[in-house]
Formats: C-alpha cells, structure tokens, sequence
C-alpha cells in the first residue's frame, strides 16, 4: 500500500485535512500506521475524539511509534481511548512491510 484508498469527498474540511495529515507525517512508517487508521476510522470518530486525534499527530513520528510498538512508555496525556485504538488497530492489521 502506498497511501490512502478512501475517499475523502463525503467528509468535511476538517476530517480532509486530518486524513492529509495522517499520510503526510515525516517517517514512511507513520505515514502506514496513522493512514490506515485514518482511512478506516476518520468518519467515525466524534469530534471529541477527533480533537484527541489531532492532538496526538501534532506528538513527533519517533514518540509516536516508540509508544506504539511498547518501546518507551506512552505518557498520560497521550495513553486515550483514542490512542488504544490506533494501537488495537494495528495490533490486529498484523505487521506493516516497508
């Protein structure tokens, strides 16, 4: 997969904009880990949940994924039920070949 496969002309500026992001990051990785969530997930987040989203792909890539994959512990303002989400994701989706 080399990026998004959804659509996003059924979503509203700000869910666009956060797709974008979600497969725009800085590492390769980030870019298969927060787009696939993104593209899954994204219109059924709230907006509560979005606004917890946006804050955590605000977080840099490397702590991002160092939390994710159990490396470093991931801090109380981060550790969500959005955040368990995207970790459950991919928990799932199994191992992402770059």
């Amino acid at each position: 997969m080399t990026g998004t496969t959804r659509t996003s002309a059924d979503l509203d500026p700000r869910r666009r904009k956060v797709l974008f992001r979600s497969w725009h990051r800085g590492m390769r990785e980030m870019d298969l880990i927060m787009g696939q969530f993104a593209d899954a997930q994204i219109d059924q987040l709230t907006d509560a949940e979005l606004d917890v989203y946006e804050h955590l792909i605000e977080a840099p890539d490397r702590d991002i994924l160092t939390w994710l994959t159990g490396e470093a512990p991931t801090p109380s303002n981060y550790d969500t039920p959005v955040f368990r989400r995207i970790k459950a994701f991919h928990t799932h989706l199994g191992p992402i070949n770059v």
